[in-house]
């Protein structure tokens, strides 16, 4: 009754601001016409029109274009003097346009200014968060606070985005989420660690997307994040250099170059980090006896050390082979090798808390990874806009190879013991796409293409205790995945109503071999994810909108691995090779308004998630000195249902500041039961009925001060969240930055301080009767300062982005 109340009352807003929105006035005339760059015939999105009364320069009337360069302006009828503007291009007027009637002004071309070019003065910049109805795009450029820093730290900037200490991303509270590079699935094996090695320097903006159309990949329940690469585009020789420190320990020297003529275009990214990242963790835990009396205490704290040095670049050509057809090559290749020393004590006493004795574990961890990539993409322009066939393939390699030495030594005994780990992971990834759209009639498109992603890990996992190996944790598992995908799209558009039904098919075939014990497991299953979404403009300030997906979840990596480290040997994490994807039905309630000095977003969203992943500790019926160990393994959990609220805004009270805010609050509710035979053989089912309320928020302030100075402060809190077994409390975390152009605004010297008060910790409560109570906080990274200096030669500080031939690349090469 309770969910019928909640659709009953969607259903009366929407229907309520629908009906607001069919009023308006009606002495208006509706001006329209597309903007396109003269050579390349690329719309210009973001361009300006104004217009003016002649002979008065206050404007009366205005507005921007759409990402296909178009526009739709209501004015009054008049004599207008009408103005199209773009950063870098020079001015178009039309001068005393007698508009008596709704008029289609046509196709209006813009021209590259040279001079404007060449000249590093331009002060006016792009917003750091762009609000659209679909996406949010976040220009990384812009933000002092990851000067230095790691994709990681950029995804943790972002609006609707949170990334734990452990760096795992979500999206508005919901892990399940997709990370795209260039529109493609990362290569890496683990991406939480690829992200924490690749540098912000290197990219150019990220699109957030909650609910994505068929035309994306249908992994990610809680939607995907597009991380976009820096590519040149500017005409000449340009580029930009990055000299960056910091404490703890930190270096790093990164550069982009490009060349762009008539025919082709030249870039590449280079750069070199050395890290370092002390962490810290500790967990006090009280073991229980049946009744719930005290067994024993186990305080158990851990410091990490951290150092590494890792290099990344690429090179690519875009050769533009006539005018309607491109083909562009990219080269790809990361490596870094890291040291981890992991210092574990644990001090444990008996029920009365009388000190017994200590044990502490050296772990001296050494991993080196190196990743080989190689893109391509044809894309073909056919004569009617729009009308396009784009073919791309990525093919990739990743070895990561991780050996740990640990010593174990007590206090109440003299023997030393010593532990050897060794996993080995291999990874190549092949990924073929092709994607057809077709414009016909008026204000409609068809679209339809295929996607193949087949993908092979062998991870090696061997332990030795004392010399000899341990069976019980040595294995080599084999995971080879093969999805084939079919999808068609068909978008209309009535006057203000528009709407895309989008239809996706996935084979799926996928492998999971434990070559150690002959454990072999083939998994196939082909599934429809259909889509669909509504659109009605209110006004050319404001539109809402509805939108449905279905969407997929598969588990991989470290999830399915039943073998994992030995840092600590009474708390192991095991994966579970039995686990099975994830389905969520995710529908979403827009609505954006834009005044002169604010944007507004705000969505309702209700996921429903079956099979879903929940994390369940147990006993193992092994025990180290009386204590017992606990392991914590994936499983799948009947359902979760999870709605929420969100809103993001920019405002702007002032030209010299600029304000940026994120609220989200969400209520999750799972339902399922985990059964499962302990080590006396006793049947035990714990409930894991959970109903959790939390919520987030962020705001960043960015302010102009006088001789050229910016300061950016940025603030968020993760609010406390309850599960089955136990409770995560609330985080607040703040970051501040200041930067000062010098040299003719040639050169910038930025200086920032990431987590000022040092309170980035994840603090967790557990409980489970019978076993353990237990508190414990986590913090990946210490607080951290870093100075970087920049230096750019033949390109603006905060150019507007230029339209590229090849417009797949705004989008992602590899989207849907």
């Amino acid at each position: 009754m309770k969910k019928m109340k909640s659709v009953l009352i969607l259903v009366l807003f929407f229907t309520t601001l629908f009906g607001f929105a069919q009023q308006g006035p009606s002495s208006k005339i509706k001006i329209t016409g597309k903007v396109l760059e003269k050579i390349s015939k690329q719309p210009l999105e973001y361009a300006t029109i104004t217009f003016l009364i002649p002979n008065n320069p206050k404007p009366v009337a205005g507005g921007i274009t759409n990402p296909k360069g178009e526009f739709d302006i209501e004015i009054k009828p008049g004599i207008y003097d009408i103005k199209i503007e773009f950063i870098s291009f020079k001015l178009n007027e039309i001068k005393q346009k007698n508009l008596k009637a709704s008029t289609n002004l046509g196709v209006i071309s813009l021209e590259e200014d040279a001079n404007q070019l060449n000249e590093v003065i331009i002060r006016s910049e792009k917003t750091t968060v762009e609000i659209k109805l679909d996406k949010k795009v976040y220009n990384v450029g812009n933000d002092l606070m990851v000067k230095g820093g790691t994709v990681s730290d950029v995804l943790d900037n972002i609006p609707s985005v949170a990334v734990d200490v452990e760096g795992n991303v979500s999206l508005r509270g919901n892990e399940n989420v997709r990370v795209l590079i260039d529109g493609k699935p990362s290569n890496a094996i683990n991406i939480a660690e690829a992200l924490r090695l690749i540098p912000a320097d290197a990219i150019d903006k990220v699109e957030v997307i909650t609910n994505p159309s068929a035309r994306y990949d249908a992994e990610g329940g809680g939607g995907l994040l597009n991380i976009i690469l820096k590519k040149g585009k500017n005409q000449g020789l340009n580029g930009t250099f990055i000299a960056s420190t910091g404490y703890p320990e930190t270096y790093g020297l990164s550069g982009t170059l490009n060349y762009k003529s008539k025919n082709f275009n030249l870039f590449t990214t280079q750069g070199y980090n050395d890290r370092s990242n002390p962490g810290n963790a500790f967990t006090d835990s009280r073991y229980l006896n049946a009744d719930n009396t005290t067994r024993n205490y186990v305080n158990e704290t851990r410091e990490n050390e951290r150092d590494n040095k890792g290099y990344n670049g690429n090179f690519g050509m875009e050769w533009y082979l006539s005018e309607s057809l491109s083909w562009t090559n990219t080269f790809n290749y990361r490596k870094s090798n890291g040291i981890n020393v992991d210092n574990v004590f644990q001090n444990n006493y008996d029920a009365g808390f009388n000190y017994d004795y200590t044990r502490n574990r050296i772990n001296l961890e050494n991993s080196d990874s190196e990743n080989v990539e190689f893109a391509t993409n044809f894309t073909k322009k056919f004569k009617k806009d729009g009308h396009k066939l784009t073919i791309d393939g990525s093919f990739s390699t990743n070895d990561d190879i991780n050996d740990a030495i640990i010593t174990d030594t007590a206090t109440n005994t003299s023997v030393v013991k010593f532990d050897n780990t060794i996993n080995n992971q291999t990874q190549s990834r092949n990924l073929l796409q092709m994607d057809y759209v077709l414009p016909f009639g008026k204000g409609s498109q068809f679209e339809a293409g295929y996607r193949g992603d087949f993908s092979e890990l062998l991870t090696d996992y061997s332990v030795e205790n004392d010399g000899i190996i341990n069976n019980n944790f040595t294995n080599t598992l084999e995971y080879k995945e093969k999805v084939n995908a079919i999808y068609t799209q068909y978008g209309v558009k009535i006057n203000k109503f528009s709407a895309l039904f989008g239809l996706r098919f996935e084979d799926s075939n996928i492998e999971i071999n434990q070559l150690a014990t002959n454990d072999f497991n083939n998994k196939k299953y082909n599934n429809f994810f259909p889509s669909a979404f509504f659109t009605y403009e209110i006004s050319d300030k404001s539109s809402a909108s509805v939108s449905y997906s279905r969407r997929i979840q598969r588990p991989r990596g470290r999830m399915l691995n039943p073998f994992s480290n030995l840092s600590s040997n009474i708390n192991i994490f095991v994966g579970n090779p039995d686990l099975d994807p994830a389905f969520s039905d995710a529908i979403d309630f827009g609505y954006i308004k834009r005044w002169e000095k604010l944007t507004f977003n705000t969505s309702l969203y209700v996921n429903k998630t079956t099979d879903v992943f929940q994390f369940a500790r147990r006993e193992s019926g092994d025990f180290v000195n009386g204590t017992p160990i606990l392991i914590s393994s994936p499983i799948n959990l009947a359902t979760e249902y999870r709605t929420g609220f969100e809103f993001t805004l920019n405002y702007s009270p002032y030209k010299w500041w600029k304000l940026n805010s994120n609220f989200n609050f969400f209520r999750n509710e799972t339902q399922g039961d985990f059964t499962y035979t302990d080590f006396n053989n006793n049947v035990i089912v714990q409930n894991f009925d959970n109903v959790a309320t939390s919520w987030s928020t962020r705001l960043t302030s960015k302010i102009s001060l006088p001789y050229k100075i910016d300061w950016q402060t940025n603030a968020s809190y993760n609010g406390p969240q309850n599960n089955a077994q136990g409770r995560s409390l609330g985080i607040f975390a703040a970051n501040i930055a200041f930067s000062k152009d010098v040299l003719k605004d040639k050169g910038t010297l930025s200086f920032n301080v990431s987590d000022v008060f040092n309170s980035r910790k994840r603090m967790m409560e557990s409980n489970l009767p019978g076993i353990v109570s237990s508190y414990s906080e986590m913090q990946w990274r210490e607080r951290q300062f870093s100075l970087s200096f920049t230096y750019r030669f033949n390109k603006p500080k905060n150019e507007k982005e230029q339209p590229k031939r090849n417009q797949n690349e705004n989008e992602g090469d590899f989207q849907g």
